[in-house]
C-alpha cells in the first residue's frame, strides 16, 4: 500500500477531520475538534515519498521553490484530500483536510429550512461564515447538492482548491474552476463570470475589495452569490463587508449591502455528548428591518432583531446552544465556550 493511503486509512478508521505531518516528528491528526498524536514517527525519507505520491513532479518543485503549496487530489476508494504543504522551523509539513467522496446532504447536517429554502433564491447575497474547521465549505456543499437536484440552474464555482467534486444532475450544471489551475484569480474569475450565463456563483472565499465588490455588483444584476468568510456572528460579517471598502466609498456599500443581502449563517461546530460534533449557528435573513439597519449604520442592534426574528426563520447563536444544551447534546461548558454573549446562555 503507497504511505498516502495507509496514513488516510489510518486517520479515516479513526475519525478524523485533519492529519497534520512533519518530517521526523509523530504524526497527529484531528478527532473531534482535539488533537491527537501518534506513536508513530514521519521520518524524512517518508516524507519524500508522500510529497512525491500527493503532489506530482510539477508541484513539487513549485513546493520547494516557494515553501507553501495548496492543493487537493482524490485518493480513489478513500476521501478527498485538501492539502496544504509549508515548511516550519526548515521541516516540511503537510496539513491534510480529508473530505467526503459522497457529497453531504443538508438533511444530514443538521441545516435549518429557513437557511435552505435561501436556494431559491434568484438573486443576492449568501454567506456562511465562521472559524477555519467550522464547516463552512461543507454546508455550502449540501446547500449547491440541493439546487443541483431540485432546481434547473447554471452553478459555476470558483475555488482555491476545489474540496468537492459535483456532476451535472437532471436538471442543472456545474462548472468548477480552480484558481492557479484555471483561471488567475477570484477577482479574474468573478469578472468573466458574469459572461458565463450562471444562475448561481460560488465564491470559495471572499478575501479582498475587488472581490467583495464584484460579489455584490453579481449579486445585484441577477445571480445568487454564495461565498465564506472567516467572522463570527452576522453584525461582524456586515462590518467586515462595509469596512472592506475605502472611507469614502463605505455609504454607497452600506445600501449595496443592505439590498443585495439575502442571508448570513455563522456557524461552528460544537464537541457534543455522542462524542461527535454538533452544528451550532445564528441565521440573518435580510428583512426590511435588517435593510434598514445595515442602511442607517445601527449594526449592533441586529443582534437584538435576531433573537425575536424566529418567524422570519433567525436565531441567535446563543438560541441554538441553549436548545442544544436543553436537549442534552452538548455540556454547559462547550456553550460558554462557543458564545459570543456568555450571559444569554442558561443556567
Amino acid at each position: 500500500m503507497s504511505i498516502a493511503r495507509e496514513i488516510v486509512s489510518f486517520a479515516m478508521k479513526a475519525g478524523s477531520s485533519d492529519i497534520h505531518l512533519e518530517e521526523n516528528s509523530p504524526i497527529a491528526v484531528r478527532v473531534n475538534s482535539d488533537i491527537k498524536i501518534s506513536p508513530q514517527e514521519l521520518k524524512a525519507d517518508d516524507m519524500d515519498r508522500l510529497l512525491l505520491e500527493l503532489l506530482g513532479e510539477e508541484k513539487l518543485k513549485e513546493f520547494n521553490e516557494s515553501g507553501d503549496l495548496d492543493t487537493s487530489i482524490g485518493l480513489e476508494g478513500l476521501s478527498r484530500l485538501r492539502i496544504n504543504a509549508y515548511v516550519a522551523n526548515e521541516r516540511r509539513c503537510l496539513t491534510l483536510r480529508l473530505l467526503p467522496n459522497d457529497l453531504p446532504k443538508w438533511q444530514d447536517l443538521g441545516l435549518p429550512d429557513s437557511f435552505v429554502e435561501l436556494a431559491k433564491l434568484h438573486r443576492g447575497l449568501v454567506l456562511c461564515t465562521g472559524p477555519t474547521g467550522s464547516g463552512k465549505s461543507t454546508t455550502l456543499a449540501a446547500f449547491i447538492n440541493c439546487m443541483l437536484d431540485t432546481q434547473c440552474r447554471h452553478v459555476l464555482t470558483i475555488e482555491d482548491p476545489i474540496e468537492f467534486i459535483f456532476n451535472h444532475s437532471k436538471n442543472s450544471i456545474i462548472h468548477q474552476r480552480e484558481v492557479k489551475r484555471d483561471t488567475n484569480s477570484f477577482s479574474t474569475a468573478l469578472r468573466a463570470a458574469l459572461r458565463e450565463d450562471p444562475d448561481v456563483i460560488y465564491i470559495g472565499e471572499m478575501r479582498d475589495l475587488e472581490t467583495i465588490q464584484l460579489a455584490i455588483t453579481a449579486a445585484e444584476t441577477g445571480h445568487l452569490v454564495l461565498g465564506t468568510l472567516h467572522t463570527s456572528s452576522a453584525a461582524k460579517t456586515v462590518e467586515r463587508i462595509v469596512d472592506v471598502f475605502p472611507a469614502d466609498q463605505q455609504e454607497q456599500a452600506r445600501l449595496q449591502v443592505s439590498t443585495s443581502l439575502a442571508g448570513i449563517m455563522s456557524q461552528t461546530l460544537c464537541k457534543n455528548t455522542l462524542g461527535k460534533r454538533s452544528l451550532a449557528y445564528e441565521l440573518m435573513v435580510n428583512t426590511p428591518a435588517i435593510g434598514n439597519l445595515i442602511r442607517e449604520k445601527k449594526v449592533s442592534q441586529i443582534y437584538s432583531q435576531l433573537q425575536t426574528g424566529s418567524q422570519d426563520g433567525m436565531n441567535t447563536l446563543e438560541q441554538c446552544l441553549n436548545k442544544l444544551y436543553e436537549d442534552g447534546l452538548i455540556t454547559r461548558e462547550e456553550a460558554l465556550g462557543k458564545a459570543s454573549n456568555k450571559k444569554a446562555i442558561n443556567e
